[in-house]
């Protein structure tokens, strides 16, 4: 009722004007096309063909190569986003207790979003080659040589990767939403008696839930678009640990199979979805029991 009754304002034309050119160049980019290609995941060829019903997603779900693709980006989704929370709240908490090079240190975790990818997967080439810096500081601790790229340590280096790119922009939120915690709560639960682990149960993570909430949106995100510097580094096939479902459908894409193509993009944006919608209903859960 709210929405509608906005519409009715004074100042509705003008915001719907200025709402338009973007609202135009969302629809004919991103919603024309992604319901154009789930119409054409329901199709039997690419020029047209008939009505196939579910056959290519029956198709899709028997294919190994998309089973494996979809099981190493929900692992990589599972193992990197709580890293990601998890680290980034920590260093946020460490961060907003008035260090004097903050501000330095703030610039710092935001470098890695604003350096080209393309130049910082060369540092990394460097890193993890056979010859590289990694593992030359590995054996002169005296451990083996890792094939970092060619092996099952494949995926840690990938995550490894994820967090030094990413765990910077969270850092930047968490700090916002800490510092926007009044003191005084603080105050009052110390003097009520409530040590270090309860402020931080009872104020610092309360206050934090819609915060923490979008981080989390935002790291599900980054992380099924790791497929970038993961192409960079392992190439089209990499090792079978790190063979996401970007791979598969960029090589559907090369093969021209535009139905499996569309049938797999269509699957992950509807768990993704399913994802969002979850983690919704769970926030207006958690709000309803701290309230």
């Amino acid at each position: 009722m709210r929405f509608w009754s906005s519409l009715r304002r004074r100042d509705a034309p003008a915001a719907w004007a200025f709402l338009a050119p973007s609202l135009i160049g969302f629809a004919l980019f991103y919603l024309i096309p992604f319901a154009m290609s789930v119409f054409d995941s329901f199709l039997a060829g690419p020029d047209g063909g008939h009505f196939a019903g579910l056959a290519n997603y029956r198709e899709l779900l028997a294919s190994g190569s998309f089973r494996k693709a979809a099981a190493n980006t929900f692992f990589f989704s599972a193992a990197s986003v709580p890293l990601n929370l998890a680290l980034s709240l920590t260093l946020a908490l460490l961060l907003n207790r008035g260090s004097y090079l903050r501000r330095w240190l703030r610039t710092a975790y935001v470098l890695p979003l604003v350096v080209p990818a393309a130049s910082v997967v060369l540092i990394w080439q460097i890193l993890l080659d056979w010859n590289g810096a990694l593992n030359a500081w590995l054996a002169w601790f005296g451990f083996d040589r890792l094939d970092w790229m060619k092996s099952a340590s494949a995926r840690y280096a990938v995550i490894a990767f994820y967090l030094w790119k990413n765990v910077g922009y969270n850092i930047i939120l968490f700090l916002a939403g800490l510092q926007q915690i009044p003191q005084d709560y603080y105050e009052t639960a110390r003097i009520e008696g409530a040590g270090r682990l309860r402020q931080f149960g009872s104020v610092t993570l309360v206050y934090l839930t819609s915060t923490t909430f979008f981080v989390v949106v935002v790291s599900i995100m980054n992380s099924f678009k790791v497929f970038r510097e993961t192409y960079l580094i392992g190439g089209e096939y990499p090792h079978d640990s790190i063979y996401m479902l970007q791979h598969y459908m960029n090589n559907m894409f090369l093969s021209l199979d535009l139905q499996k193509l569309t049938a797999g993009a269509t699957l992950m944006a509807a768990c993704f979805l399913l994802i969002v919608l979850g983690l919704f209903a769970l926030e207006r859960r958690y709000r309803r029991f701290m309230d």
